[in-house]
């Protein structure tokens, strides 16, 4: 039986998939996994009778333990492989008395948790992956269609120049292939065995060690490293790296989302429906609750990922306390990570645009967000230094007067000795200043396909 838990936020802040991976079911699974492929692979090189093999691997079932009575022993044994590898050599003594001679032979507790976590971890891994696709595939749509609608852009929270939702969105959606390219290359390294026996010398097994070794790796088809990696956790912790960046790049994607969908911009929003984003005293609000969890994720994330940095100095052979650590602790980075990737997977593809109040936005401050397109435009005419302070006079009587720029500029003598009514215009259509924009999507969205 799982033992009681508290869920009121799992729903909210994780995400039911990876919860299983690392529930206790999923963390006893992985643990046992091993010990069937240990007994596997030492029965194929001659180790262990083969006649055993099917009495061990068929107490290898998580369903067969009481994980309340684990939990208990645990609390006294230190870790939960040895309360486990007792548990499993009384299932199997139970009906196979001569077999359970041979459970756990020449394996540590540590090569039973460690390999064990890194069997949750390919699931994680697998999840992760499939998840950042949908949402990079997501983000690639919403940036093309947006390509080329102006919107503010902001710097410092103020009113910059213009720029287009697709590049914004091209920028989360950078960051998103950049994470998935990085989960590629460390695969390799993450998804390695750990077997070294008690010391990390694996002397019991004598000269099968090694044949032991390459066989148990095929069994559960993870990479042979160069050595036991007991108290060498950047394996481990590169991945909770890599989480911890996953989480601030979707807390920037949170963060963005939920200033674009505040009252007073009202330009994007989360997608509406039935009990979401309410208020129990309002019942106007509109609450972006998914970018919320996108936040919270990137503010817990970070602690996490500090704490299995701090366990890495690990002593001699086994550590004391630092390798306790990280148990919780790295599930706990994959959950949020998974909860705040199922936000966004939900709310980018039903995004809501009002590109009437984007455009109308861009005039609130009545044309000063393209003073920088004059400023430029007609440094070409009379030099950088005059043309800057003749538009920053202009800008600040347009602000004092509480007038349009344009109609400023119109009356200023030195703009209009250079420049006709028609080319005002244009310098200050927000359309014809978005640079390289459309470029940026076109690369953001041409990266993302060529790793798809």
């Amino acid at each position: 039986m799982n033992l009681p838990s508290n869920q009121l936020f799992d729903r909210y802040f994780t995400a039911p998939a990876m919860r299983a991976v690392f529930s206790d079911s999923g963390r006893v699974q992985g643990m046992l996994d091993f010990e069937a492929a240990l007994a596997r692979a030492e029965a194929a090189v001659g180790v262990i009778p083969s006649g055993v093999v099917a009495a061990i691997e068929s107490a290898c079932r998580a369903e067969r333990y009481d994980f309340a009575a684990l939990a208990e022993a645990i609390g006294s044994a230190g870790n939960s492989a040895i309360p486990l590898v007792k548990a499993l050599g009384r299932q199997i003594a139970a009906t196979a008395p001569e077999a359970e001679r041979y459970v756990h032979l020449g394996a540590t507790s540590q090569d039973v948790m460690d390999t064990g976590l890194v069997l949750q971890l390919r699931q994680a891994i697998g999840l992760l992956d499939a998840d950042l696709v949908q949402l990079a595939d997501a983000l690639a749509v919403q940036a093309e269609r947006h390509a080329a609608t102006p919107i503010s852009g902001r710097t410092w929270l103020q009113h910059a120049t213009p720029v287009t939702l697709g590049m914004k969105i091209a920028g989360w959606l950078g960051a998103i292939t950049r994470h998935r390219q990085r989960l590629a290359e460390l695969k390799p390294r993450l998804l390695c065995l750990q077997f070294g026996g008690a010391s990390g010398s694996l002397a019991a097994l004598g000269a099968q060690a090694w044949p032991v070794s390459e066989a148990l790796a095929r069994e559960l088809d993870l990479n042979l490293p160069d050595q036991p990696w007991h108290t060498q956790r950047d394996r481990l912790v590169e991945f909770a790296s890599l989480l911890g960046l996953v989480a601030g790049s979707l807390g920037k994607l949170g963060r963005d989302l939920s200033l674009l969908m505040q009252t007073d911009v009202g330009e994007v929003f989360e997608p509406a429906e039935p009990g979401k984003g309410g208020s129990s005293t309002m019942p106007h609000k509109r609450n972006p609750v998914g970018s919320a969890v996108m936040i919270a994720a990137a503010t817990r994330a970070p602690g996490l990922v500090a704490t299995m940095l701090s366990a890495m100095p690990q002593e001699h052979e086994r550590s004391l306390g630092l390798w306790h650590a990280e148990w919780e602790t790295l599930p706990e980075l994959c959950c949020l990570v998974a909860g705040a990737l199922q936000q966004a997977r939900v709310a980018v593809p039903a995004l809501e645009f009002d590109e009437a109040r984007m455009a109308a936005n861009l005039e609130l401050t009545r044309g000063l967000v393209l003073a920088e397109a004059i400023s430029i435009a007609l440094a070409q005419r009379i030099g950088r230094y005059a043309a800057h302070h003749e538009v920053e006079r202009c800008c600040k009587q347009a602000v004092a007067e509480g007038r349009h720029l344009r109609a400023v500029l119109a009356d200023n003598p030195v703009v209009t000795g250079h420049f006709t009514a028609d080319e005002l215009d244009r310098l200050l259509d927000p359309a014809h200043y978005l640079g390289q924009a459309r470029r940026w999507v076109d690369r953001a969205v041409a990266e993302h396909r060529s790793l798809r």
